[in-house]
């Protein structure tokens, strides 16, 4: 007989990151489904929804009115990093567990989160390894104005220093702001090697739409020579681009396969993490019916899971996946796959990190 546990879905459903909200809820929903139609399966799902409707300020109180008067103890849910931060005092209040399944900046461990997609090690380190070698060192950073932003780019320019580059502009703007003409002007003022990207929604969008008309007036910003490169662009953004992201690069752990298309496969890795998040918790509590945040790391250690990211480990210190890293690039109908590394272990501190490991060894002056 199945045991019935409620879990927590809490995905805007509109707002300016509606569509990477609709990925993430798409995967962990077939994921219930897939659970509780498998007769081998220890539980049965039943999902209770909340949706902030993009509103930062909503989760928490939606988060604790889910908790608040049930058994439920598991939660997957947020896509911000803001949002992320506003759960985890109430999951520390009703001793509850966020499984977070969007990439995040890094610099952060808590008892009460898992986090299922990439840190920065498994992200902005080995992207910024493959650009600066084939386009340059020289950086321009953008974000929008809150936490994924700020401490992105606050890492990105200690790599770009670390690669001998400069940052030449950092500007940010409100999430949802569409008024990119500045970003624009000085992109094309300064001519940089690169972009880096950490605008999200529908800033991100009408930032490349107008990027790809500046790589139409002057070539130095087509793709192939000043790429706009990302940590958090996925395939379920691409039907808002349009062909304003064709060229253009991006990190995750996982692209669907332009060349192969799978009809079965996830559509991106927001939805690959949030479809493993589900399946991972369903074979924890085969182990454990009753296991809560603080039976995890024990349950983690010293075993893998099936996900759609092949077998994975998830660190019982810090509750991180280890993941595979792709460097995609936009071409016709989704990504192609140009880089891939195997099995990264997370470091979300970066206390493992080593610069000439990912830039070569800095080229030592001769003076006489």
């Amino acid at each position: 007989m199945k045991r019935r546990v409620e879990i927590g879905i809490l995905y805007s459903r509109s707002g300016n990151y509606g569509l990477i909200s609709e990925s993430c809820r798409l995967g962990a929903m077939r994921a219930i489904a897939d659970v509780n139609a498998d007769p081998e399966s220890a539980v049965e799902f039943v999902p209770v929804e909340r949706d902030p409707q993009g509103n930062a300020d909503r989760y928490a109180p939606l988060c604790e009115e889910m908790l608040r008067g049930s058994r439920m103890r598991h939660v997957v849910g947020c896509v911000t990093s803001w949002s992320r931060k506003e759960v985890i005092p109430v999951l520390e209040k009703w001793g509850a567990s966020l499984w977070y399944v969007c990439p995040y900046e890094g610099f952060e461990a808590n008892e009460h989160v898992v986090y299922m997609h990439a840190c920065p090690n498994q992200h902005l380190v080995p992207l910024l390894g493959y650009v600066v070698p084939r386009f340059g060192a020289n950086g321009f950073l953008l974000g929008s104005n809150y936490i994924w932003g700020w401490e992105t780019n606050r890492v990105a320019r200690d790599l770009i220093a670390d690669a001998g580059g400069e940052v030449l502009g950092e500007r940010y703007l409100p999430i949802g702001d569409t008024d990119v003409s500045r970003l624009v002007a000085e992109i094309e003022a300064t001519r940089p090697d690169f972009i880096l990207n950490n605008l999200i929604g529908s800033s991100s969008y009408s930032f490349l739409a107008a990027y790809a008309e500046l790589g139409r007036r002057d070539p130095h910003f087509a793709p192939e020579r000043c790429p706009v490169v990302s940590c958090n662009l996925s395939e379920c953004e691409l039907p808002a681009l349009g062909r304003n992201g064709l060229g253009h690069l991006a990190a995750g752990p996982y692209f669907r396969d332009v060349a192969r298309p799978d009809p079965a496969a996830p559509a991106s890795s927001f939805q690959a993490s949030a479809y493993a998040s589900v399946r991972v918790l369903a074979d924890v509590l085969a182990v454990d019916q009753e296991a809560t945040f603080a039976d995890l790391s024990g349950l983690f250690a010293g075993r893998t899971f099936a996900t759609p990211f092949g077998r994975t480990a998830l660190d019982p210190h810090t509750q991180h996946a280890t993941l595979p890293v792709e460097i995609g690039r936009i071409e016709e109908g989704g990504f192609r796959v140009v880089s891939r590394t195997d099995a990264v272990a997370p470091d979300p501190y970066l206390s493992r990190y080593d610069r000439a490991e990912i830039f070569g060894r800095p080229r030592l002056k001769v003076v006489s």
